[in-house]
C-alpha cells in the first residue's frame, strides 16, 4: 500500500501557516486616545479623544439608546467601587436630517471628537479600572457597529489615573511594561560577560551542518537511495563518451542534489521576516507539535513495511520524462527524481532537520545550513565514485541490512513523535506527558528496539537473520545500554537527572513528584514568569536578580538548568545570593490583562500570553531573542553585567556569576 504525500515541502509550510497565529489588518472608523486627570478628592476627569477617518460620521452619546449611539461605560467590576457621574462632549457637535433613517435628525461628530468623562471611585485600593467605548458611525449608505473598544486605567503609587488602554490601541503602562529605560545594555557596572554572539553564532552552525550532514550520510544507506550509486555512476561514467565527461556530468549530478535541498529552505525566510519570533511561535505551537507528531508516527509506520510513502506515479513520471543527461537541465531533473523517488525514506530525516532548525534561535538560516549538510552527504558520493570507478567494488550489496536500518529508525520515529507530543503538552501545561511518563514510554521503545535486533520481535514482511551478524548485536547492546540508562529517570532521586539527553525529556520541575525532583537533581527557581515581584523580592531582601529567559522547548535551556546550575559552586551561590526568576517566551498561558506595546517605529504589537510578554521584553530591552539568555540586575533594574547565553563551560558560569556579585556591591540596591 502507498501513501501519497503531494510535495512535502508546500505541505509543510501550508500546515504552517494553518497553525500560526497572525493579526490581520483592522482599519478601525475611530482611533481612540485616552488619558485621565484628578479633579478632586475622589473625582477624575477622563478625556477621550476619538481622530475620526474622513467621510465618516461618529454618532454623538446624546442619541437616545433606541437610535445610533456612543456610549463610555463600566464593566461590571469596576461598578461596585467606581461611577460615572457625567459625560460631556465637545462643541463641534453637528445635527442633521438623515435619509437612510426616515429622515430623523442625528447627532454626529466629523474629524474628531473629545469626550470628558466625571469618575468618582468609592474605594481607591482597586487597582484597576476597566470599561468601553461602544460607538456607531455612518459614512454614505454604511453603517459600523456597535463597535466596543475596552479602556482600562490603574491608580498609580501617587493616586493618579493611568491608562492602559486594549483593543489596539495607544497604551502608555503597556510599554512601561515592555520597555524598561533604566537598563542600559551598553554600560553594565562591571565589563564581564557578554554572549559572544558571533562565535556562538558560529559553533552553532558547524554543529547544524553536522547534524544535516549525519542525516544526509543516514539517508544514503537507505533502501530507497543506496542501490541508485552504482547505477547512477556506472549510466554517467559509461554513457556520457569520455571519461571527464563522465566525471564532469557526476560531479553536476551531485552539485544539483546538494542545490534542490538547499532550495527546500528558501520559504522559510519569506516566514522568518514576516516578524522577530514568528518562527519561535511555529517551533512552539502546540497544534502545530501535534501535527509533528502525527506525521513521524506516520512515517514509523511506514518503515515497519505496513504502507510506502511515496509521491503520486504522474508526478515522478513528469519530472523523470525530462530527464537528459546530455544538457545540464536533464542532469537537473535527474537529482530531482532522485529526491523524489527516495522521499520515502528521506522525508522523516529531512523531516527532522526541518523541526530541529525552526526550534533553532537562527531560524531560515540555520535551516538552510542543516539543508546544506544533508545534501552535501547525499550528493557528494555520486561525484567522488565517478571520479574513483574503482571503489564502487568496495561497497556493500544490497539487502536485508537495508530494510533493517528502515526499522531501526523506524522505532527512533516513534520517540520523536513523543518528544514532540512532550513539547505541545509542556508549552499548554496539560499535564499528559510528565518526566517519568516519557521516560516510561521511551524504555518500552527502546525494549522493542532492542527485541527486535536480537530477533525476538518480528516483522512479517522481515523475518530475522538466521544468524545474527557482529555489528546487529553490537547495536542491540548499544540500545539495551541506552535503555538501561532510561531507567533511573523514572526514579525520585539524584540520578534522576540524565544529564547525556538534557533538553530531550520534560524538565525536573515536570515531574509527577512535583517540585521534590528538582530540589533533589537541580536549583529551583524563586519565581516563575513574575519580573515585578523578582525586582520587589530584590530590594526587600538585597540580593541581585538573575533573570533566566528560557522556554519549554528549549533543549539548551535544559542542559543548563541540568548540567551547569546543579554544580554544587553554581547552585549554592544561586541559592543564597540571586533571586532566579525564570521567564517562558514560549508560555502559551493567558494574561489576566491584554495590552498592546507600541515600537519607536509606531508598529502596534498585541501581548495576550506570557511567552508574548518575555519575548517582547527581551527583545525590546537585550536586541536578542535567543534561549537560554541570562542577565543579572540590582532592584533598580541597574544592569550589572553583560549578559550571557548557552554557556556550557562551569568554570566560566560561575565566574560571571561571581563577577555579577561583585557589581551588586558597587552598585548597590
Amino acid at each position: 500500500m502507498k501513501l501519497y504525500l503531494r510535495f512535502f515541502p508546500l505541505f509543510f509550510l501550508l500546515a504552517t501557516s494553518l497553525t500560526t497565529f497572525s493579526q490581520a489588518t483592522n482599519n478601525k472608523v475611530v482611533e481612540w486616545k485616552l488619558s485621565a486627570a484628578n479633579k478632586s478628592g475622589n473625582e477624575y476627569i477622563i478625556s477621550i479623544k476619538g481622530f475620526i477617518e474622513p467621510g465618516w460620521k461618529l454618532f454623538s452619546t446624546l442619541m437616545s439608546d433606541d437610535d445610533p449611539n456612543t456610549r463610555v461605560k463600566l464593566d461590571s467590576t469596576a461598578l461596585k467601587f467606581a461611577t460615572i457621574e457625567s459625560v460631556t462632549e465637545s462643541n463641534n457637535l453637528r445635527q442633521l436630517k438623515e435619509p437612510l433613517f426616515d429622515n430623523k435628525v442625528i447627532k454626529f461628530f466629523e474629524k474628531e471628537v473629545v469626550f470628558k468623562v466625571t469618575l468618582s471611585l468609592k474605594d481607591k485600593s482597586k487597582e484597576t479600572i476597566k470599561g468601553a467605548i461602544t460607538y456607531m458611525a455612518l459614512k454614505g449608505q454604511e453603517v459600523v457597529g456597535p463597535e466596543e473598544v475596552p479602556f482600562r486605567f490603574s491608580l498609580d503609587a501617587g493616586g493618579n489615573l493611568v491608562s492602559e488602554t486594549g483593543g489596539g490601541q495607544e497604551s502608555i503602562a503597556g510599554n512601561e511594561k515592555i520597555l524598561r529605560k533604566s537598563i542600559d545594555i551598553k554600560n553594565p557596572v562591571e565589563k564581564c560577560g557578554g554572549t559572544g554572539a558571533e562565535d556562538n553564532a558560529s559553533k552553532s552552525l558547524w554543529g547544524i551542518f553536522l547534524l544535516g550532514f549525519l542525516g544526509g550520510l543516514v539517508a544514503l544507506i537507505m533502501p530507497c537511495t543506496f542501490p541508485m550509486i552504482p547505477l547512477t555512476v556506472s549510466f554517467f561514467t559509461k554513457k556520457s563518451g569520455t571519461r571527464s565527461k563522465g566525471i564532469f556530468n557526476a560531479s553536476m549530478y551531485g552539485f544539483f542534489i546538494f542545490l534542490i535541498y538547499v532550495l527546500l529552505s528558501v520559504p522559510f525566510y519569506f516566514l522568518d521576516s514576516g516578524s522577530s519570533d514568528i518562527l519561535n511561535n511555529i517551533s512552539t505551537n502546540a497544534w502545530l507539535n501535534i501535527f509533528f507528531a502525527i506525521i513521524f508516527l506516520v512515517f514509523a509506520v511506514s518503515f515497519f513495511g505496513y504502507f510506502e510513502i511515496a509521491l503520486p506515479s504522474r508526478f515522478t513520471n513528469t519530472v523523470d520524462s525530462k530527464s537528459n543527461v546530455g544538457s545540464l537541465s536533464g542532469i537537473f531533473f535527474m537529482a530531482l527524481t532522485l529526491a523524489i523517488v527516495s522521499f520515502s525514506c528521506t522525508g522523516p530525516i529531512l523531516g527532522s532537520l526541518l523541526v530541529g532548525a525552526l526550534n533553532q534561535n537562527g531560524g531560515a538560516l540555520q535551516l538552510t545550513i542543516a539543508m546544506a549538510g544533508f545534501g552535501i552527504a547525499l550528493g557528494l558520493p555520486f561525484a567522488l565514485f565517478a571520479l574513483f570507478p574503482h571503489w564502487l567494488s568496495s561497497l556493500p550489496r544490497s539487502g536485508g541490512w537495508m530494510n533493517s536500518v528502515k526499522i531501526v529508525f523506524g522505532f527512533i520515529e516513534l520517540a520523536l513523535a513523543i518528544k514532540f507530543l512532550s513539547n505541545a503538552d509542556l508549552v499548554e501545561h496539560w499535564g499528559l506527558l510528565k518526566r517519568e511518563i516519557f521516560f516510561g514510554i521511551w524504555i518500552i521503545v527502546g525494549a522493542c528496539l532492542v527485541l527486535y535486533l536480537f530477533g525476538i520481535l518480528k516483522f512479517k514482511h522481515d523475518p530475522p537473520p538466521k544468524k545474527l551478524g557482529k555489528f546487529r548485536i553490537g547495536m542491540a547492546l548499544v540500545f539495551l545500554a541506552f535503555t538501561i540508562y532510561l531507567l533511573p529517570g523514572l526514579t525520585k532521586t539524584k540520578y534522576a537527572n540524565l544529564s547525556l539527553i538534557s533538553g530531550f525529556p520534560p524538565p525536573l520541575s515536570y515531574s509527577i513528584y512535583g517540585k521534590d525532583l528538582v530540589k533533589i537533581c537541580g536549583v529551583e527557581p524563586t519565581l516563575i514568569n513574575d519580573y515585578e515581584k523578582a525586582l520587589q523580592l530584590s530590594k526587600e531582601q538585597n540580593k541581585p536578580v538573575l533573570i533566566d529567559f528560557t522556554g519549554w522547548a528549549c533543549v539548551n535551556c535544559r542542559k543548563m538548568e541540568e548540567n551547569i546550575w546543579p554544580d554544587a559552586a553554581i547552585k549554592e551561590l544561586i541559592d543564597k545570593n540571586f533571586i532566579l526568576v525564570s521567564l517562558y517566551v514560549d508560555d502559551r498561558g493567558k494574561l489576566p490583562d491584554p495590552f498592546t506595546y507600541t515600537s519607536s517605529d509606531g508598529s502596534k504589537k498585541n501581548i495576550t500570553t506570557i511567552g508574548d510578554k518575555y519575548i517582547t521584553f527581551q527583545d525590546v530591552n537585550f536586541k536578542v531573542q535567543a534561549q537560554p539568555y541570562y542577565v543579572i540586575l540590582n532592584g533598580n533594574e541597574k544592569l550589572l553585567t553583560y549578559p550571557v547565553a548557552y554557556t556550557p563551560d562551569k568554570k566560566e558560569y560561575l565566574s560571571w556569576l561571581q563577577c555579577g556579585l561583585k557589581a551588586f556591591k558597587q552598585a548597590g540596591r
